[in-house]
């Protein structure tokens, strides 16, 4: 779930390891550290509790040199966070190693290395990792053939990145279910790899991406791949279209708030090329998706997090518009249970990285058993979801660095229209109707612009949030899990505990939290279900409860309610536009309670353990 880099060249490379470790600081991490490969083919290793710039104040004063190394940000799984289980870890003072990932059988391997004379210094899974390829390093007297023999002990998901005394020049990264890319370099002389191509952009823009079971063997001068069955093996070489204006804030103050900004065009984005002459063209998804549309009985949908929320609002759309059964599971409990797969269902993955563990996981699990096909939405092109699954449908966000998603999400809800009315038009959802909802659509980047300018407004509401320890967020339909998004973001951010409810469900138990000290968000378009919406609201107000409401019609007036006005929309493209609001209420109530907006504590960017 955190950030390696490794690089080797024929000049000094430790300044460009913490250059690539800042630009995966957005992924989360609670230490970092890193080690090189000096002059006299000693081993030099840094490690700092916290920040990388702590790291690299560490290393400004050192002297540490080399021309090879790796670097790591750790977030704690197996240890606490601390110097003595951060990244790199080492061996003898022989091989060194950084590790993404969980090894599951961690604790055998450790048991048989305590009894082979091995002593642990660390809590974590990671050093039974070293340990036991310097043993077989002892053994073999190779480091690739005792790299290849270790990972065939190991269980589980992770990605490695080694450094020896006994290879000068010479690294080994291995893909084992988490990402790894290597950087072949631009001039001759250097090659990198990372757990992220963010890392290596000002380096180089010619990526290779390893494959499940791939271990690269990288000098300054040569590639090498090896796939799981110890041959040789090419791997396709991608030019990748980025720079690094995509992360750089600009005039923002933070990533998320620049991101908020950015929708209406990720927006736009989205449609280019997939709708023409108010028509979804379904051959965006793939040649054959037409035919798998008209063959779909249901859809089955799996995600995490803030996916799995655009998925609860896709299964309201799907269902009312195209007419087929639509499910939705969260990724860690669909693929521990036993699962009955109805006949012709199309299994759908939603993702913003496209490395989510349990969702790559599900996927995987899927694709052995009797789905018609596999569809992933996703933002990452080069990532495992994307390469794995039979078709996929990009949601061109761009690059995202907020661990709070705002406009992958907002992205994804749009992608999912396209999805849904792809679906309608294979089904009997009329030619008129098509047409109105894809112009509606096309309204939707004008919408945004126009809650963006509420953005003054938001920040003086924001201030009556500053002093609460819970808030409740309420919506009925397809907007009930905007409210979870709403909850969600605000928790993930503010660390003010939120929760969010179907409206109808207060009287079950919520309403005994309602008093005057819990604000009460309300996101109440202008639908169907506005008159059963509004009989809650008053529920809350009776119970004193301070009710901020976010709706486009006048028939919510209340003194005692404060109301913020949104622009018209369709209803069913409410959940997209009445996201917005809500991600800026969140974000400027953390900027007030001073928190790490962009890095919130105990989070990751890119979940790729379970």
């Amino acid at each position: 779930m955190c950030g390696i880099v490794g690089a080797t060249a024929l000049h000094p490379i430790e300044k460009t390891l913490i250059d690539g470790l800042k630009r995966l600081e957005y992924r989360g991490y609670d230490s970092a550290g890193l080690a090189v490969l000096n002059a006299d083919h000693s081993l030099e290793c840094l490690k700092a509790l916290g920040k990388v710039r702590k790291l690299e104040q560490l290393l400004n004063q050192s002297g540490v040199r080399g021309n090879s190394g790796i670097a790591h940000t750790r977030w704690a799984t197996h240890g606490i966070p601390s110097e003595k289980n951060a990244h790199p870890l080492i061996s003898n003072d022989q091989i060194v190693l950084v590790h993404n990932g969980i090894i599951e059988n961690h604790e055998t391997l450790k048991q048989f290395l305590i009894e082979k004379g091995y002593a642990f210094q660390s809590e974590t899974d990671t050093e039974t990792i070293v340990h036991l390829l310097h043993y077989h390093f002892q053994l073999e007297k190779d480091l690739l053939l005792a790299t290849q023999i270790t990972v065939d002990r190991l269980k589980g998901s992770y990605a490695l990145g080694i450094l020896s005394i006994h290879h000068p020049n010479y690294l080994i990264a291995v893909q084992h279910g988490c990402p790894i890319v290597i950087g072949k370099g631009e001039t001759e002389g250097e090659n990198y790899f990372a757990s992220d191509s963010l890392a290596l952009i000002p380096l180089t823009k010619n990526m290779i991406y390893l494959e499940a079971g791939d271990i690269a063997c990288i000098t300054p001068h040569s590639i090498n791949i090896y796939a799981a069955n110890r041959q040789p093996i090419e791997r396709k070489l991608n030019r990748l279209d980025l720079n690094l204006d995509l992360i750089d804030r600009g005039k923002y103050r933070h990533f998320m708030i620049k991101e908020i900004f950015e929708q209406p065009q990720a927006i736009l984005n989205n449609f280019e090329g997939r709708i023409a002459n108010q028509h979804i063209l379904e051959s965006a998804f793939s040649l054959s998706a037409k035919d798998i549309f008209k063959c779909t009985q249901h859809i089955q949908i799996i995600a995490c997090g803030t996916s799995y929320h655009a998925a609860m609002v896709a299964r309201y759309w799907i269902e009312a518009l195209a007419g087929i059964s639509c499910s939705v599971e969260v990724a860690s409990e669909f693929r521990y249970r036993k699962t009955v797969v109805q006949p012709n269902s199309l299994f759908v993955t939603i993702s913003q990285s496209g490395e989510t563990a349990d969702t790559l996981a599900a996927l995987r699990l899927a694709k052995n058993s009797n789905f018609l096909a596999s569809l992933t939405i996703c933002n990452v092109p080069e990532s495992a979801l994307v390469r794995e699954s039979d078709f996929h449908f990009m949601t061109r966000a761009g690059v995202e660095i907020g661990v709070a998603s705002t406009k992958a999400f907002t992205t994804q809800l749009t992608a999912l229209a396209l999805f849904t009315l792809a679906l309608g038009n294979q089904r009997d959802l009329s030619a008129d109707i098509s047409a109105h909802l894809v112009n509606e659509l096309k309204k939707l980047p004008d919408a945004i612009e126009a809650v963006l300018k509420l953005n003054p407004i938001i920040i003086e509401l924001a201030k009556s949030f500053i002093d609460k320890d819970h808030a409740l967020f309420l919506g009925r339909g397809a907007m009930y899990p905007i409210a979870l998004e709403g909850a969600l973001k605000l928790k993930e951010i503010s660390y003010i505990h939120a929760e969010g409810y179907p409206a109808g469900e207060l009287k079950h138990g919520p309403l005994a939290l309602v008093d005057k000290l819990m604000p009460v968000v309300v996101v109440a378009p202008n639908d169907d279900l506005l008159d059963k919406l509004k009989s809650n609201l008053q529920v809350v107000r009776a119970r004193g409860g301070k009710l901020y409401v976010f709706t486009n019609s006048a028939a919510v007036s209340d003194p005692d309610i404060h109301i913020i006005e949104m622009p018209s929309i369709d209803p069913f493209f409410a959940p997209i536009l009445y996201t917005v609001p809500l991600q800026l209420l969140a974000y400027h109530v953390a900027v007030l309670k001073g928190t790490d907006v962009d890095q919130p504590r105990n989070l990751a960017k890119s979940v790729t353990v379970e």
